[in-house]
């Protein structure tokens, strides 16, 4: 790999969706030029050979680049989609029967097919159907042997292919659709970094999708956009690898007013859980078609990093927008400025682990020194598995983290952490050696200079044991 040409300033992680908008190359490396750390495929839409390639793509770029660059693969998870309308796109109007059928045809202002054969099975009287994230909304009458049906009780206007969104806690469809199983053979076929999990509603749901990978153990993102997550979400935290504000769906299955105070609770509780989260959906969606973001977009991404998210996310943005470099360089700078200021929210600190592990212990007290001595720089640690570097991150120090690591896919895996930057390392036969591979790696790359001082930490015997060395080092200065 080549020296890393990427420059990257802002602590808060940046993850891009690559679609229409982006498929190229070019358009790649220049939305990583402009601070994205994982890009997001989005297996909902399009041919997955189209993925594969894609993927190829940004490993190629990553490459050339000398960066870290991770793929997240977004399963498409139990999504229940109108069939084939006739009119495109198809109004709906207040006060009108619609029914929702099984089986085939093309729909009209009279009804639809969906992809969800038993819908009728799950829904009761009085139920709410959304469709299109919200923009029609339906009222079901009664279920009989020919589908659902409705009555519109906000009109508007639907396209073929609409989500159909239903009470989650009665969605009979598994967690894992033969779709997703295809879907997910492919990715990890492709050496993805990381796995979004769609419409999780248990922690049963992840540990599912964990067994479906076999050996092939792939860290995993719960998507958060049901009722059930939500009330499950802690429990979801113990057993899942990151986490996903997604406010779309979220947003449709709760009421609007609630979703603001909800996402800082799901933040806060990701954050004492020591569980990397992400705030997606419509982020910046005015840049899919203007190139600066409304004054509320920018207030919306700066108070995430405020609330100590892990990473921010662009979907449409990115994937089908007219400006998709102008919308990633704009989360950036509102980021960074955001971060500048955090002085005067205090981070909510991990909590992953008790203070008796000796881990833990070390992050911490780097963590202090760090934010007591103006004259350290960075926080240097040389890990092998990744957790001494998590660890930091979840203390959220007032400096950057560099993670030296052997495993590009331990480094890539590290890319949603907060504050992490990760550099490849050969591993040291003893603890001089590593000190040494740290302190040359910062000077090589100007990530510190001569007589500045950094806090280090490691295991000792290198790579043998747990995080239990702790060192205030000063560059350039000789071992032993």
């Amino acid at each position: 790999m080549t020296e890393p040409q990427v420059a990257r300033t802002t602590r808060t992680k940046l993850v891009c969706t690559l679609g229409p908008s982006t498929d190229s190359a070019e358009r790649v490396r220049a939305l990583a030029e402009a601070g994205c750390d994982v890009f997001r495929v989005n297996l909902s839409h399009g041919q997955l050979a189209t993925h594969v390639a894609t993927i190829a793509r940004v490993r190629e770029v990553s490459e050339a680049l000398g960066a870290d660059l991770a793929v997240m693969a977004d399963l498409p998870g139990p999504k229940i989609r109108l069939g084939r309308l006739g009119t495109e796109p198809l109004g709906l109007d207040v006060g009108s029967s619609f029914i929702l059928r099984s089986g085939e045809g093309t729909g009209d202002a009279t009804g639809a097919t969906t992809t969800h054969p038993n819908l009728a099975g799950d829904l009761e009287p009085g139920d709410r159907v959304l469709l299109s994230d919200g923009a029609v909304e339906l009222a079901v009458v009664e279920s009989e042997a020919g589908g659902v049906v409705t009555r519109v009780v906000r009109g508007g206007r639907v396209r073929s292919g609409a989500g159909v969104n239903v009470p989650a806690q009665r969605l009979s469809l598994p967690p894992i659709t033969g779709r997703d199983r295809a879907c997910l053979e492919v990715a990890l076929g492709a050496g993805v970094d990381l796995v979004a999990q769609s419409f999780v509603r248990s922690a049963g749901d992840v540990l599912e999708l964990r067994g479906a990978m076999g050996e092939r153990a792939t860290p995993i993102v719960a998507k958060i956009e049901t009722r059930p997550a939500v009330e499950e979400f802690d429990s979801v935290l113990e057993v899942v690898d990151a986490a996903m504000v997604a406010r779309g769906d979220l947003g449709v299955e709760l009421p609007l007013e609630e979703i603001p105070v909800l996402q800082k609770e799901l933040l806060h509780a990701a954050r004492r859980a020591g569980v990397p989260v992400i705030v997606a959906t419509q982020m910046l969606e005015s840049m899919t078609g203007a190139p600066r973001p409304t004054r509320a977009e920018a207030s919306d991404v700066a108070n995430a990093v405020l609330d100590g998210t892990d990473a921010i996310m662009l979907s449409a943005e990115t994937a089908i927008g007219e400006f998709p470099i102008e919308a990633a360089s704009a989360a950036v700078r509102i980021a960074e400025t955001a971060e500048g200021w955090a002085v005067g929210f205090p981070p909510v600190r991990g909590g992953r682990g008790a203070v008796t592990d000796e881990a833990v212990a070390v992050a911490r007290a780097a963590a202090e020194i760090a934010d007591g001595d103006r004259d350290v720089v960075a926080i240097a640690c040389f890990t092998a598995t990744g957790r001494t570097a998590a660890l930091l991150s979840d203390e959220r120090p007032s400096v950057p983290i560099y993670a030296f690591i052997p495993a590009t896919d331990v480094r890539r895996a590290l890319a949603l952490r907060w504050g992490v930057r990760t550099l490849p390392g050969d591993p040291p036969v003893d603890t001089d050696g590593m000190i040494a591979l740290m302190d040359e790696g910062l000077r090589a790359r100007g990530l510190a200079r001569p007589g500045e001082s950094v806090v280090m930490a490691a295991s000792s015997p290198a790579g043998r044991t747990h995080t239990n060395l702790l060192k205030v080092h000063h560059i350039g200065e000789p071992m032993g």
